[in-house]
C-alpha cells in the first residue's frame, strides 16, 4: 500500500449530515495534496467502530475520521481495541467538535482537512493524547455521569438544524422533567465524596456540548483528567449556573468542586445514566475510570 494512502471513515448522518454532503470535497482535497483515499461509510451506530478495528488488525496505519464527537468516539474505540496501533486524524464536521477544540484542530472542516492532507505528505510525526477509559470502553474528550447525561439522550433525539444551541435546548427540555440527584460514592485517590450530585464529569478536554467550557484547566496531554462534580442545584440555580459554565468562570462557585485525578470509581446506589463523548450509555451502578497516557497517536 502507498505510504500516503489513509483510510478515510465518514458517517454520513454526522452534523445533521454535513458530513456526507461534504464527502466529495474532502476526498478532493486530500487528493490534491497527494494523499490517496480509501473510503468507508458507516450504516449504523457500531459500523464505524468495528470497521476501523478490522483495517487497523489488517495493517492500516493511518485512520481518518470526518465526523464529529460520536464518530471520534468509535474510531478510538476501533483503535484501542485493536490488535495493532495507528495514528487518527480528525476532520471536523459534528455539531459540537469538543475534540477537535481539545487539540487546535481548526473547526472550518475545508482548512482542517488541507492542513491533515499536507501534515501526511510532509511525512510529519504524529502527537501523543491522553485516552480515558471507563469500564469496558474508551473516551477522547470526557465522560460524565447524572445529568448531563440525560441532557445528551435528550440532545440526539432533536433534530433541528440549531448546532451547538442543541444541547442548550436540551438542558431546558431536561429541566422540566425533574433534576435527579443520585446518590454517589466517589474515589478519588486521596478524595472522597459521597452523597447526592447533580453530575459528575471527567474530562480529559475541557470543553462539553459544544459551547460548555466545563474544564478550563483541562489539557489531554498531560496524563490527568478533570473531575468535576455539581452539588444538587434547583431548577433556578441552574439558570444563573449555565452563563458561567459556557465561559468558564463556574469553577469558584459553592456547588462546584473540582480534583485532578489519575483514576477514579464511582458507585451508585442505583443504575444511572452516563455518557462518553457524548454517547449514551447502558444504565450502570460502578464506573472505573482511569487515563491511558499518550495512548493515542494523533495526525
Amino acid at each position: 500500500m502507498a505510504t500516503d494512502t489513509i483510510h478515510l471513515f465518514l458517517n454520513p448522518t454526522a452534523g445533521r449530515g454535513r458530513a456526507g454532503r461534504r464527502q466529495p470535497r474532502i476526498i478532493e482535497l486530500l487528493h490534491q495534496s497527494g494523499v490517496l483515499v480509501i473510503c468507508h461509510e458507516s450504516q449504523s451506530p457500531g459500523d464505524l467502530e468495528a470497521e476501523v478495528q478490522k483495517q487497523v488488525d489488517a495493517g492500516a496505519a493511518r485512520i481518518v475520521v470526518a465526523g464529529g464527537d460520536g464518530s471520534v468516539h468509535e474510531a478510538v474505540n476501533g483503535i484501542m481495541r485493536a490488535s495493532s496501533t495507528a495514528a487518527l486524524g480528525v476532520i471536523p464536521t459534528g455539531t459540537g467538535n469538543d475534540f477537535a477544540k481539545a487539540c487546535d484542530i481548526p473547526l472550518n472542516w475545508e482548512h482542517a482537512t488541507q492542513l491533515l492532507g499536507d501534515r501526511i505528505k510532509a511525512g510529519q510525526m504524529s502527537r501523543k493524547i491522553d485516552i480515558g477509559r471507563f469500564n469496558d470502553r474508551f473516551f477522547a474528550n470526557g465522560a460524565g455521569v447524572g445529568f448531563d447525561a440525560k441532557v445528551t439522550h435528550i440532545a440526539q433525539s432533536i433534530n433541528w438544524p440549531i448546532g451547538d444551541l442543541v444541547y442548550l435546548l436540551a438542558i431546558f427540555k431536561a429541566m422540566m422533567s425533574g433534576i435527579a440527584t443520585p446518590e454517589l460514592e466517589i474515589q478519588a485517590g486521596d478524595y472522597t465524596w459521597k452523597g447526592p450530585v447533580t453530575l459528575a464529569a471527567i474530562s480529559n478536554g475541557p470543553w462539553l456540548g459544544g459551547m460548555f467550557h466545563i474544564a478550563p484547566m483541562a489539557v489531554n496531554t498531560d496524563n490527568l483528567m478533570n473531575l468535576l462534580i455539581a452539588k444538587p442545584v434547583t431548577r433556578r440555580r441552574i439558570l444563573t449556573l449555565l452563563p458561567k459554565l459556557m465561559n468558564g468562570r463556574h469553577m469558584q462557585e459553592p456547588e462546584i468542586i473540582q480534583q485532578p485525578v489519575r483514576e477514579l470509581s464511582i458507585k451508585a446506589h442505583e443504575a444511572i445514566p452516563s455518557h462518553l463523548d457524548g454517547e449514551v450509555q447502558p444504565l450502570q451502578t460502578n464506573f472505573e475510570i482511569s487515563v491511558l497516557p499518550g495512548a493515542l497517536n494523533l495526525l
